[in-house]
């Protein structure tokens, strides 16, 4: 009869030659990376940068109604995508925001691209659209119609 080994010492067996195989692979990467290593790895820290570094807008939005009236006191809700959420996929960051007297709100600084605003003001219509900046400074002026009428 042949000896026969058992499960745990084939896979024993499986993984040491496994590794064996991995090792030299491994060393001639360290090996042919020591003159050209230097600028792949400046490269990579340069990406890492850029993908830290978002720039950012200065947002102020101005809320007027349908006969260009300053509207006090309104919701505005300001989402955008902020990086470095579960799983590294980008999560939905949300600013609260109020209208001062003149109608006007100053976003603190977030970062370019798609933001999404939206405004609840009581007696008008609600107001949502999503916007593409790209600029460092931006006004954008929403007016707000009267609310439909029911019969």
């Amino acid at each position: 009869m042949k000896p026969r080994f058992p499960r745990y010492n084939r896979i024993a067996c499986v993984l040491a030659l496994a590794g064996l195989v991995c090792v030299p692979a491994s060393r001639a990467q360290d090996n042919s990376g020591a003159s050209g290593g230097a600028q792949n790895n400046d490269q990579g820290g340069a990406k890492a940068e850029k993908s830290s570094e978002q720039s950012t807008t200065k947002l102020r939005i101005q809320v007027t109604d349908s006969n260009g009236k300053p509207v006090p006191n309104a919701s505005v809700y300001v989402r955008y995508n902020k990086s470095g959420g579960f799983l590294h996929k980008d999560k939905l960051a949300e600013l609260d925001l109020k209208t001062n007297g003149e109608g006007g709100v100053k976003v603190p600084p977030v970062p370019q691209g798609s933001i999404m605003i939206q405004v609840i003001a009581p007696g008008l219509h609600t107001f949502g659209k999503w916007y593409e900046i790209n600029k460092d400074e931006e006004t954008i002026e929403i007016k707000l119609p009267p609310p439909t009428h029911w019969y």
